[in-house]
């Protein structure tokens, strides 16, 4: 081990990768396929959440009484009631009002684990870290009230608690994290992992992220705010994009330094050779990107890589089809 217990510059590899995303995607071979045939993941609210929303879509403001139904279209998982709560330990009370996107965590955490050949329950008791991505609280917020609630229905169902929940079932003593850095929140988790594996604070992580659009309330506002599109279409960098669609689903990697993948064997999906995080700072607008912040961040990212711009072969951009995001 390197003096300080630190692995410095460590590549980290991701050997495992669990989903659930919408299109009835439920496996990295799922997604894989989904893509290779060009498919659409598109389309108007899960029946329930659409009978729902029609009762909630009023704006209270006056003015447009409802918002334009394409703006509801967006990528959904069609099912998110099921879940075994017997199987995670989690009691029956508690599983009634707990979140949703908690209950996909667990189920993803367990896949995950064991696509990456790992027994889920040998990780018990090992520094094992969870470093997950969430942004909005849709069912906490609608729990409120309702005859099931539980009096610690709020610190069960806290961003905290989803990270927290995960370590707690599987018994891993690793950092446990959750994040919300908006958009980039299951990114930025991905590399407080890396950052932690290099550090010698875990030995394997499981990082990722989860949404899911619960409430029509974050969809109004957006739509409000011209954000979305009105043919439930992005058209990221297109003379006609107007807006982006909003979309669901959770999905984790395993990461491990790379030398010990190696070491044990394990199936190499893809290296992460460096990454970086910046902030804005002041720019036009709470919300508005810096382009000067941006350079900065892909020179400290290349740099932490140890890579040259003109060697990297892909880009994947947060085009969000809208006139302050895409430029």
């Amino acid at each position: 081990m390197p003096s300080g217990g630190g692995f410095a510059e460590e590549p980290v590899a991701v050997i495992g990768i669990g989903c659930r995303l919408p299109g009835g995607i439920d496996s990295p071979a799922a997604l894989w396929q989904f893509l290779a045939d060009g498919r659409d993941a598109v389309g108007e609210p899960p029946p329930g959440r659409a009978k729902l929303w029609e009762r909630q879509t009023v704006d209270p403001r006056g003015g447009d009484a409802r918002i334009d139904v394409r703006s509801l279209q967006g990528g959904y998982l069609q099912d998110v009631s099921r879940f075994d709560a017997d199987f995670f330990g989690v009691s029956r009370p508690e599983a009634e009002v707990l979140d949703p996107q908690h209950r996909l965590l667990l189920e993803v955490a367990w896949e995950a684990s064991e696509h990456a050949g790992i027994r889920p329950e040998s990780l018990a008791n090992t520094p094992t870290g969870v470093f997950t991505g969430l942004s909005y609280t849709d069912y906490m917020d609608s729990l409120a009230g309702h005859p099931l609630e539980l009096p610690s229905s709020v610190l069960t169902n806290g961003h905290s608690v989803a990270s927290g929940r995960v370590s707690y079932v599987l018994g891993l003593n690793g950092p446990s994290m959750s994040v919300d850095t908006a958009c980039s929140s299951s990114l930025v988790a991905v590399h407080l992992a890396a950052q932690s594996l290099r550090a010698g604070e875990c030995d394997i992580a499981l990082a990722g992220g989860v949404s899911l659009i619960l409430q029509p309330r974050i969809t109004r506002s957006f739509a409000r705010m011209g954000m979305l599109s009105s043919t439930g279409r992005c058209r990221a960098f297109d003379a006609a994009a107007d807006g982006f669609v909003r979309g669901e689903g959770c999905a984790l990697v395993v990461l491990k330094r790379f030398a010990d993948a190696l070491r044990d064997g394990d199936r190499l999906l893809a290296v992460i050779r460096g990454s970086a995080v910046n902030q804005d700072g002041s720019s036009d607008g709470l919300a508005a990107p810096s382009a000067a912040a941006q350079r900065a961040v892909y020179r400290q990212a290349l740099r932490s890589a140890g890579v040259d711009a003109g060697d990297v072969g892909m880009i994947e951009a947060h085009g969000t089809g809208t006139p302050l995001g895409d430029p």
